[in-house]
């Protein structure tokens, strides 16, 4: 018997975890019919997952081709401490550049790379001189399998 609904995720507990944890993988489908995975660093704007990258990379290329992706966050190192959630995803590319800066501000922001407190206009300098040459994502879920095997108390 499945114990799937046992460990799901609460849309509370979701958000939660997703604001704790700090990287995403995010799979896209390249040229050659397969997968490609690459590390994100994100924020949660609601129920969707924003991030930036390069205009340039292969995963802006293959959602451009096909704008969806399947991106996953997990933590935990032993099988009673798994946590994460998958979630199949519709993508936007962002090419505003105020919006792309929105993303790269609040990355900053989040990352450490601004600290607390430091004047937006300094961290908005730093987010255009870096972002010079980015796009921003916008993963907006169509589906979420989340896990939280804490819930079954060292059962299995």
């Amino acid at each position: 018997m499945s114990r799937r609904a046992e460990i799901a995720m609460s849309p509370e507990e979701l958000r939660a975890f997703l604001d704790q944890e700090l990287t995403l993988t995010c799979a896209t489908i390249g040229p050659n019919g397969r997968p490609h995975l690459m590390p994100l660093w994100f924020i949660r704007q609601g129920d969707v997952l924003a991030s930036w990258t390069y205009g340039a990379s292969q995963k802006v290329k293959n959602l451009e081709r096909l704008p969806q992706a399947t991106v996953q966050v997990e933590a935990g190192k032993k099988y009673k401490e798994l946590r994460g959630a998958m979630l199949d995803c519709d993508v936007e590319i962002v090419r505003d550049r105020e919006a792309i800066l929105d993303i790269g501000v609040a990355l900053a922001y989040r990352y450490g790379q601004a600290p607390a407190g430091a004047p937006p206009e300094l961290v908005r300098a730093g987010a255009e001189k870096s972002g010079a040459k980015r796009v921003g994502l916008l993963f907006r879920p169509t589906r979420i399998v989340s896990w939280d095997h804490r819930k079954l108390g060292g059962r299995y």
